[in-house]
């Protein structure tokens, strides 16, 4: 399968480019990142595994999808902010049977690629793998997971098997799921509240649940996410999820949240479409969310300090 991954040069971009191309797919990492192309195509790209091994990936780098072509499936991992922007710059690698899977965080990734590529093409997924990135070309990887994959309309394809095959064959664990948005809204619940909180903690995965504290916060946040998903139809378990979550970050030791990313690298962080889509969802349906909204404004004030701080 020829598959052009979108934020290649990222953490899990570049986890997922590295996977695909061992197994033998025609994969190219795209990235506006210079350092992260040069690395990945003069160094190749290296893999910190869990159980301390180091391989290295020899998966084509660009930052020009016109030198591409059109591909089997476009895989996007660009930031929220920076969705619409990626989809149009790769219209030369879409061809009449193109697909773009959305594999971001967040809420509301998937219409804005359907409203420049059009429904029909769009795929969308979530990951509960985990990875950092550590330098240009160089990807820890510290905890793996499901990854949920379905059509924005539910009903599955052969094109959606064939993805889930290349996964599989990828070494990914795949679900194919006829209700991915309500899987969607699992994983939201996982990051509105972890991210959040590791950022302005600046706390590993695993710390995230060594301190009562922390799980207070995390705990009265996925209420609040749990109270607005039910308030519009959408089946999540507030029990479920808060062992699911607990579980998963015993499991992520040295795990580095994206947004605790981030906030180090005094980048734009996606809270808006995460806590603040939890915000304005219960807004539309009428349910409080003061801890959501309140570590909308935590993480906005830090992120404004620090992008202030650097136009000085």
């Amino acid at each position: 399968m020829r598959i052009a991954i979108l934020g290649g040069g990222g953490a899990m971009g570049g986890l997922f480019g590295g996977y695909l191309s061992r197994a033998g797919n025609d994969v190219t990492l795209i990235d506006v990142s210079r350092a992260a192309i040069e690395a990945i195509n003069g160094r190749k790209l290296t893999i910190e595994e869990k159980d301390g091994s180091q391989p290295a990936f020899a998966v084509k780098a660009s930052d020009d999808p016109k030198s591409v072509g059109p591909v089997d499936l476009i895989v996007n991992f660009v930031k929220c902010y920076h969705t619409e922007a990626a989809i149009r710059s790769a219209a030369p690698m879409i061809g009449p049977e193109t697909a773009v899977l959305s594999l971001q965080n967040g809420w509301g990734n998937a219409p804005r690629i359907a409203s420049i590529v059009g429904e029909d093409r769009v795929l969308v997924g979530l990951t509960y793998h985990s990875a950092t990135l550590l330098a240009p070309g160089r990807v820890k990887h510290p905890g793996a997971g499901m990854t949920y994959i379905g059509e924005l309309g539910g009903k599955p394809t052969s094109r959606l098997e064939k993805v889930a095959e290349a996964f599989r064959g990828a070494s990914f664990d795949v679900t194919i799921s006829d209700s991915i948005l309500d899987e969607v809204w699992k994983k939201l619940a996982l990051n509105a509240c972890t991210l959040p909180t590791s950022a302005l903690l600046r706390f590993f995965a695993h710390e995230l649940v060594a301190f009562e504290p922390a799980k207070l916060e995390m705990a009265a946040i996925l209420r609040e996410v749990v109270d607005v998903a039910n308030a519009q139809g959408i089946a999540l378990d507030y029990d479920e999820r808060w062992n699911a979550i607990v579980s998963l970050l015993e499991k992520a030791i040295g795990g580095k949240a994206s947004m605790l990313q981030d906030v180090e690298a005094m980048r734009q962080t996606e809270i808006e479409v995460i806590n603040g889509a939890i915000v304005e969802a219960g807004r539309r349906a009428g349910v409080a969310t003061p801890h959501n909204q309140a570590m909308v404004w935590m993480v906005q004030a830090a992120e404004q300090h620090y992008l202030k701080a650097k136009t000085q």
